[in-house]
């Protein structure tokens, strides 16, 4: 086995060279759109699937009505089976702001076979908003607080790059401990995967979106066959993006600090859980893939530290030189999201606890429970089996 510790760190330094220098600078968030001034009189209805956000919908629905928009802004609600309310606080956030007539309330019709229950909620709503002719659909969740420019900024960053969907990585809460220590990666790994400089490239095949808020031109939703071309998606935002992109469309992914997730993690297992829903899907659903996955991560995240145990020197140099490097990528998001920069040295034990998910979610599927939320099955068409 001689040799093998240095061949280890070897490879650990070249992905690391990869990543920091050739993957499309992902580890620098991305701009948000500049104001621009006169903004476009566009007409924008705002699409927001919502079930079981009694805690939410009041402040997401207020700040889309309180928008600095000039173009006529209306919101579809489509409250998809909720027990808590949601539409009742939805609509007296309406009422504080004078705005009941740019709230309609879509009371969800039961989800037929081959949906997800949100794509299918979006597509109610979708066809609510075609009657009202807009120019721009923003498809946005329950969750999010827009800051009072955002629309009109995203709307003039469209017309004037001329893409066809927006879409922003809104900022996640990052106050809890919990928060602090796994979200910023939760960014790292979303933008490593996604750089968002290929994204926005015509001639790459990389393409996606932030699903918590997207503007997309109707005319680019007809273009790929509707909502329905993407029914049983979990990652629908993603699959959204690439639809479009497929067909000629100009995809933009950016990120804002200013227009925030309200959804809070005050603890480890609704991060683990967020991972887990969704992260096998990420890999097609292929143990090949998975295995491979586990391979780069341990390669990548695990070996340099592990490699400052061995009696090879050269070894350990490189151990530590991919660690290193591994760090100074992670602490531009550190920064952004105000995070303890010693957690910069603990991204290995960071990936551990992400690839256990990862794992976790295969695990679910394979025992038919994958894609769970608010109690639906959703991967590859799953329903709870029996026990």
């Amino acid at each position: 086995m001689e040799g093998v510790p240095e061949l280890i760190g070897a490879a650990a330094v070249a992905i690391w060279v990869y990543l920091v220098l050739f993957r499309g600078g992902f580890w620098r968030l991305p701009e948000p759109p500049l104001p621009d001034r006169p903004v476009p009189r566009r007409a924008v209805v705002a699409v927001v699937p919502a079930r079981d956000e009694a805690e939410c919908i009041g402040r997401a629905i207020g700040s889309l009505l309180d928008q600095d928009h000039p173009g006529r802004l209306h919101v579809v609600l489509v409250d998809d089976h909720s027990r808590d309310g949601t539409a009742a606080l939805a609509r007296a956030a309406a009422e504080r702001r004078g705005a009941r007539a740019r709230l309609a309330v879509c009371h969800g019709r039961p989800l037929p076979p081959g949906w997800t229950g949100k794509l299918w909620a979006m597509h109610q709503g979708i066809e609510a908003a075609r009657a009202l002719a807009p120019d721009w659909l923003l498809l946005t969740d329950a969750d999010i607080a827009h800051q009072p420019s955002n629309l009109a900024e995203l709307v003039a960053h469209a017309e004037r790059g001329g893409w066809d969907l927006v879409s922003l990585m809104v900022r996640l809460n990052c106050r809890s401990f919990w928060e602090r220590l796994l979200i910023p990666a939760f960014v790292f790994f979303f933008f490593k995967i996604y750089p968002p400089r290929w994204v926005a490239d015509p001639a790459r095949h990389t393409s996606a979106a932030a699903g918590g808020c997207m503007l997309i031109r109707p005319s680019a939703l007809d273009q790929i066959g509707g909502i329905g071309a993407i029914r049983g998606e979990i990652i629908d935002d993603c699959a959204l993006a690439r639809r479009v992109k497929a067909v000629g469309g100009a995809v933009w992914l950016g990120s804002s600090a200013a227009t925030r997730s309200l959804r809070e993690y005050r603890r480890w297992q609704p991060i683990w859980q967020m991972i887990a829903r969704t992260a096998f899907a990420q890999l097609g659903y292929s143990p090949m893939l998975l295995a491979g996955a586990l391979v780069a991560l341990a390669l990548a995240y695990l070996s340099p530290p592990l490699l400052l145990l061995s009696s090879d020197p050269a070894a350990r140099l490189l151990g530590a030189t991919a660690w290193l490097a591994m760090a100074a990528a992670f602490l531009p998001i550190l920064r952004a999201y105000d995070g303890p920069r010693i957690t910069a040295l603990l991204l290995p034990l960071i990936t551990l606890f992400y690839g256990a998910a990862t794992v976790a979610s295969a695990v679910a599927f394979w025992r038919g429970h994958g894609g769970r939320w608010k109690g639906r099955f959703q991967a590859a068409g799953q329903r709870p089996k029996p026990g």
